[in-house]
């Protein structure tokens, strides 16, 4: 009987956790495909993966690029960029990525995203330099 409440259980749970994985996984790739764009940069795609709110404040490719490349360097140019811990609530992603930058420095990026308009969009990121090991 136990068993089968178990099975019962994880069937049950099943379609929420595929939604949870499915949806980490559209919100790295929305990462992943915006930082591929800023490396190339590429400002015309890197800001279609920014929320409207984003874009309404960087009202131009050009002019997201140029904050991108001022407060985010580690990202813009990085050695390394490996995604850690993902957390859903409320229908928003927060995506922790672990970060080297191009002196070899460690930095902690996290991410926030959620789903806008049918497509995951990017709302914000805030950048911490690591300090000591």
């Amino acid at each position: 009987m136990r068993r089968m409440i178990l099975l019962v259980a994880f069937i049950i749970m099943l379609p929420f956790t595929c939604v949870a994985d499915d949806e980490i996984a559209a919100a790295q790739s929305a990462i992943r495909s915006q930082t591929d764009a800023i490396v190339r940069d590429d400002g015309a795609t890197a800001y279609t993966f920014a929320s409207p709110a984003l874009q309404q404040i960087f009202q131009q490719p050009d002019i997201f690029m140029a904050m991108v490349q001022k407060n985010y360097a580690p990202i813009y140019r990085h050695k390394r960029f490996d995604f850690g811990e993902s957390r859903i609530q409320d229908g928003k992603i927060a995506q922790k990525v672990e970060i080297i930058d191009a002196e070899g420095e460690p930095w902690t990026a996290l991410y926030t995203l959620e789903r806008q308009d049918g497509a995951m969009k990017i709302t914000g990121c805030t950048l911490v330099k690591e300090t000591g090991a």
